[in-house]
């Protein structure tokens, strides 16, 4: 099974005085970055892969397997 990350006392301090609309806009920015540091990642891996084909592996990695019952696009 997957590992727990514990928030440092700092971190977890900010963030309790952060809203809930203030948390959840963190959460989509850190969603962002993840899809763009992975489409990097994998173009550079796979430069003859097609944007579906990229976007497939994105959900893939991102869902932890779970997409994988999916058609790879081609």
């Amino acid at each position: 099974m997957g590992q727990f990350e514990i928030v440092a006392d700092i971190m977890a301090a900010i963030l309790r005085e952060k809203t809930e609309v203030q948390r959840l806009a963190i959460a989509d920015r850190m969603w962002q970055s993840a899809r763009v540091i992975l489409r990097g990642a994998i173009k550079t891996e796979h430069p003859d892969w097609s944007a579906d084909q990229v976007n497939h592996e994105i959900a893939r990695r991102i869902s932890g397997g779970v997409v994988d019952h999916v058609s790879q696009p081609r």
